[in-house]
């Protein structure tokens, strides 16, 4: 399988600690998470890596390179704009159009095993899974509802309370098939603002697995320096 990381926004939320470096380079536990999860695909058979760039595009490739120290060749594409979660992948149709692959958030410090997640999503056979995992607090996160066989009913993006009506949050790491190209809109498309919702509503199976932990998100300040006085504590949000 292929996949993609998600690296190309700004971290404005960060500031000055991503002036000069960009959010998905920003250490956690001694890695910079984009090299962390280049390795996880890697170890999971991951031969070919897209990655989207936009804000200091140049130090992620000083970083990254051409993938070969970690075996894997990585592709890059440079968005002037930002084109969204989902609408970045048109650029890599080609390589991600020939069977299913993964996705994953580049500024989401995460160890769970890909292939388990890809042998989910072959066994229920709908056009994409979604990581999940419990949380507390589910303001700042986008949340599913699962019914008994794992397929995912409702998805809904930073919740008000009245519309909590789960605690499984969106890891940011997805298994998607090749269709799902046909259902990204033009413009800058979110997946959980604007595809995911469209799917269900399409009546798309879309299904969700429950990860065994949380993960490590560095999205404001506070995060970034929990994430670093905490080093086994991964529970934030995924987006």
């Amino acid at each position: 399988m292929n996949a993609m990381l998600l690296a190309a926004g700004k971290g404005t939320r960060l500031g000055s600690i991503t002036a000069s470096t960009p959010k998905p380079l920003l250490e956690v536990r001694g890695t910079p998470v984009l090299r962390h999860l280049a390795a996880l695909c890697a170890r999971h058979g991951v031969t070919d890596l897209c990655i989207n760039t936009h804000y200091l595009a140049d130090r992620i490739h000083a970083a990254m390179g051409d993938g070969s120290d970690l075996g894997l060749r990585i592709h890059y594409s440079y968005e002037e704009e930002l084109l969204g979660t989902a609408g970045a992948l048109r650029n890599f149709r080609g390589l991600l159009g020939e069977g299913p692959f993964f996705v994953l958030y580049g500024d989401n410090f995460m160890d769970y095993d890909l292939g388990a997640l890809a042998a989910f999503h072959r066994a229920k056979d709908g056009i994409g899974t979604v990581a999940l995992y419990e949380k507390e607090d589910v303001r700042h996160s986008g949340i599913a509802v699962l019914d008994e066989e794992g397929r995912i009913t409702r998805f809904i993006e930073k919740p008000t309370p009245a519309q909590t009506v789960s605690r499984l949050v969106n890891c940011g790491l997805y298994v998607l098939e090749p269709a799902i190209f046909d259902h990204i809109p033009e413009g800058t498309p979110d997946f959980g603002k604007d595809v995911f919702p469209a799917l269900l509503a399409q009546g798309e199976a879309l299904y969700g697995m429950v990860m065994d932990r949380p993960l490590i998100a560095i999205d404001t300040v506070e995060m970034y320096r929990d994430a670093m006085e905490n080093k086994n504590n991964g529970e934030h949000n995924a987006e």
